[in-house]
């Protein structure tokens, strides 16, 4: 719908609006630092809900209770002398991987009293005081181009990788003094012993699947780091290219394919001193290094894994010998999932682990689990006071199952207590006494950012994001026998007795996608397309996260394809009684997987669904990763037949297409690292083998698995909707 007019004023439509603010992104405080005494907060904010640089910012609290104010320490327009940022491939790489389309300081690292921040942009090298008065931010010159530097605890030495090599330089004291590492400015702790070799950065897998998106530890201690060598050498080449610039020659990337070799990863101590400690542990079946937690509470712990995930390991580093001792052994039949915050130690050197046990997911501190069924726990949060800071859901015993919702708990040893208690979706970051809590709420646009000092309120922070043009307007409910979640949106104004709608399903409905939040501006776009004259529904069908694990691992046994699908239908037809839905007009849109769900959908299943959009759709398993799609589906050299099944398109062609054919836009990127256009092309060249009316709309350049251009987002929105709007007419 569009926005109201007013006389002297411009407004965008919603589409524009919608890209130009990233999704309503821009301006909203993220990617809180909280200083241990709790005197100071750092965060990253943009300085209006339409400008992409963010900027490093200060709050400061004072002790005495005085009022908290705001102060920017580090502005990249400044820093960087109003010049354009000119990112090296290793960095937008990292973005790619963490779907991060904005701009200036998007990520930074703070010492362990959080008073100096080190960050990269351009590939160079900066540092902040974060105390006041310290003196702002400046340029350290280094070798570059820098990726990901992170200060010492102590805040003397920043490492950081550049070209290959894990370096560290000397930082700068409050006076501006540079500190002498032995007298030089600084140097290479580890550099590249082959063409292939990196130091300190994470590869391909460990950051687009397991969540590990760095490649080196500080010692608690600041005397040494433990760093990730990572040799690509044996793994596979794809090469990106832009047709629409023929001149230029495609970019080759290291791609672990399914059943193809993966990336070498070792881990090495390095001492400020040059020496070099190679950690030792069984890499041939434990290829995976999941995560690394190194805190004064203990020496440093590694998750690892086998490659087919049903077996992984928590091992205990001998910093003396680079042995390694197994603190524990988890096994599963079906996989193992990895979650944010764990392994970590608590002070007294317990380790948390997050594990499913008795068909629940738990807290589990040592071999004890701290709770039960009535709470789903999804991260750990802070581990570093008397108590365990978690984000949870209700779980398979829960009295309410809280469609969508999403609560911060403390985990005590009496028990457990609930942060939030308003609708909606909360995440927290803590330090000592302070906590920030951001929430967002199904019935209010954008989020709430506020400081708890001992769980009372004292601050919060501004958010400059810009209110949506439109209200979202979702009903939450469970539909059928499995109580699939789901959100269900009419046009605005939509009055009973109107009459039935044409359906338009608007799922990812796969692993790691919860898209059922009770969040506003989550269903924004939903909304919009409701608003063109759709009844949306949004199901999250087993697959996907935050239920339960029997619910996540419903995919299993190589039925990915059929159970989504499933779901997808059982909901639409459970619906149907309750809403006004025309089953005689349905359609089904999505990207990535839920561009999978959607060309499936119509290929498989036209007797249900009448036209699909897919976006970025992974057309041929075997064309995906290792980590996630043997996860589901095995390995392809002893499971064919499953990667046959669950894919749309195989080497010979589209099995068991069915009649009638179905109207189906095709969407995607050329540059597309993360789901390669070969899937659309594939699936393209099989649909016209076979006879099948399909459109395909590729996108030039530089469109990668994001679609962050301003432009290109609000047409995508726009076009999907005039091919719904010709295709899904009444006669169908």
């Amino acid at each position: 719908m569009a926005a109201p007019t007013v006389p002297g004023m411009t407004y965008l439509s919603f589409p524009r609006q919608h890209a130009r603010t990233q999704r309503f992104t821009l301006g909203a405080p993220r990617s809180f630092a909280v200083a241990p005494g709790g005197e100071r907060v750092a965060f990253l904010r943009s300085r209006s809900g339409t400008d992409t640089a963010h900027l490093l910012w200060v709050l400061d609290l004072p002790a005495d209770g005085g009022t908290p104010s705001e102060r920017i320490a580090a502005d990249p327009a400044e820093l960087l002398g109003g010049s354009q940022e000119d990112l090296p491939a290793a960095e937008k790489a990292r973005r790619e991987r963490s779907r991060e389309g904005s701009a200036g300081v998007v990520a930074y690292a703070v010492d362990g009293a959080a008073e100096t921040a080190a960050f990269a942009l351009s590939g160079r090298l900066f540092t902040a005081s974060l105390l006041p008065g310290g003196g702002g931010a400046r340029e350290l010159a280094v070798p570059g181009p820098v990726v990901d530097p992170r200060p010492s605890p102590d805040g003397r030495w920043v490492a950081y990788a550049a070209g290959g090599a894990l370096r560290v330089v000397a930082a700068a004291d409050g006076s501006g003094e540079r500190i002498p590492l032995d007298g030089v400015r600084g140097r290479a702790l580890a550099e590249p012993d082959g063409e292939q070799v990196t130091w300190g950065l994470a590869e391909f897998v460990a950051a687009e699947e397991m969540g590990r998106d760095r490649g080196f530890w500080w010692a608690p201690d600041s005397s040494a780091l433990l760093a990730a060598r990572v040799d690509e050498s044996a793994v596979q080449r794809r090469w990106i290219s832009e047709p629409s610039r023929p001149e230029q020659a495609p970019v080759e990337v290291a791609y672990p394919a399914a059943g193809t070799p993966n990336a070498d990863v070792s881990l090495a101590l390095l001492g400020l001193d040059g020496s070099r400690l190679d950690i030792e542990w069984d890499r041939e079946r434990f290829p995976y290094l999941a995560a690394v937690h190194w805190t004064a509470a203990g020496p440093p712990v590694l998750l690892v894994q086998a490659r087919d995930q049903r077996t992984q390991h928590y091992l205990t580093v001998d910093l003396a010998t680079g042995a390694t001792s197994t603190a524990v052994v988890e096994e599963d039949r079906i996989w193992l999932d990895l979650f944010p915050g764990v392994p970590a130690l608590r002070p007294d050197g317990t380790l948390l682990r997050i594990t499913d046990t008795g068909g629940a997911r738990v807290l589990t501190a040592g071999e004890k689990a701290l709770t039960g069924g009535e709470l789903h726990i999804r991260a750990v949060l802070d581990a570093g006071g008397d108590d365990v800071l978690v984000s949870a859901s209700a779980g398979p015993e829960a009295a309410d199952p809280e469609t969508g919702q999403i609560h911060v708990h403390r985990v005590t040893a009496d028990g457990t207590v609930r942060v939030t208690q308003e609708p909606g979706v909360h995440v927290a970051v803590r330090a000592g006494e302070v906590t920030v809590l951001v929430s967002t709420a199904p019935d209010s646009p954008g989020a709430t950012a506020r400081v708890l000092r001992s769980g009372r309120e004292v601050a919060r922070i501004a958010s400059y994001a810009e209110k949506p043009s439109l209200t979202a307007r979702v009903t939450f409910t469970e539909a059928g026998k499995r109580g699939i979640p789901c959100a269900v949106l009419l046009p605005t104004g939509y009055a009973e007795g109107d009459g039935p709608l044409p359906v338009l399903m608007d799922p990812y409905g796969g692993p790691h996608g919860q898209r059922v939040l009770a969040a506003h501006n989550a269903h924004l776009v939903s909304q919009w397309f409701a608003d063109q004259g759709f009844a949306v529904v949004v199901a999250d069908g087993r697959g996907t996260p935050g239920r339960s694990p029997e619910w996540e691992k419903g995919i299993a046994g190589g039925r990915l394809a059929e159970v989504v699908l499933e779901d997808q239908i059982d909901a639409l037809h459970a619906l149907a009684g309750a809403f006004p839905l025309d089953l005689g007009r349905v359609a089904i849109r999505g990207w990535s997987f839920g561009g999978t769900l959607a060309a499936l959908a119509v290929l498989r299943r036209p007797d249900v669904f009448h036209a699909g959009v897919a976006g970025a759709p992974l057309t041929d398993q075997r064309l995906y990763d290792t980590h996630y799609t043997e996860r589901y589906l095995g390995h392809p050299a002893e499971q064919a037949a499953a990667y046959d099944r669950n894919s749309v398109v195989t080497a010979d062609g589209i099995p068991e297409l069915a009649e009638p054919a179905r109207p189906l836009m095709i969407v995607h990127g050329f540059a597309d690292d993360n789901v390669l256009v070969a899937n659309t092309l594939r699936l393209s060249t099989a649909l016209l083998a076979a006879g099948r009316p399909h459109e395909v709309l590729p996108l030039s350049g530089g469109i990668t698995h994001m679609t962050p251009q301003e432009q290109v987002a609000e047409n995508l929105l726009l076009l999907q909707v005039a091919f719904l709007r010709r295709t899904l007419t009444p006669s169908t």
